[in-house]
């Protein structure tokens, strides 16, 4: 199986998805949040707008950790929607960039991510993009989801139809 093409191919799926979801987000209401424990909407379109770059992460890092010298890649809200599709865009062109220039070789080695101290998650590199940033975009993606239905916005079709598409 050529790893790099699957997830080329995967992560255009993902990104055109994201692209979709992000330019639906209003704007003004980044404090938004449907319940006390939830993320505010800023914050989680700011995670699903970077999500895409976290491939080039994976491939170019062998340990992520998230409290330490990889901080600054903790989600932020930004102000605008021309602002998170620039994060969309600029995290796919490093991912495709990093899977055009990686091998299959390296997609077999470890990557993790680190918080505190303390390893989250280990294992490939192939695994470790399937399932920490390809996967876990989808979800988040789908939480923003159900925040643009609470907020009264339109929400996309995404591996489907979707009621504000196609009626």
């Amino acid at each position: 199986m050529d790893r790099k093409k699957f997830f080329l191919e995967q992560l255009e799926v993902e990104a055109a998805s994201t692209r979709k979801t992000i330019e639906l987000v209003p704007e003004g209401q980044n404090s938004f949040k449907p319940h006390a424990r939830s993320m505010e909407l800023g914050a989680l379109a700011g995670l699903v707008a970077a999500m895409p770059g976290w491939v080039a992460m994976m491939i170019e890092q062998d340990v992520t950790d998230i409290d330490g010298a990889d901080a600054a890649m903790r989600t932020r809200a930004v102000a605008s929607r021309a602002e998170l599709l620039r994060i969309v865009d600029e995290g796919l062109a490093k991912s495709r960039k990093a899977l055009q220039s990686t091998t299959e070789e390296h997609l077999m080695k470890p990557w993790r991510l680190k918080m505190g101290g303390q390893t989250l998650t280990e294992g490939p590199r192939y695994s470790q993009i399937r399932e920490g940033a390809l996967s876990h975009l989808a979800h988040h993606r789908g939480q923003l989801t159900v925040y643009l239905r609470l907020l009264e916005a339109k929400v996309p079709a995404i591996y489907g139809p979707s009621a504000d598409e196609y009626h």
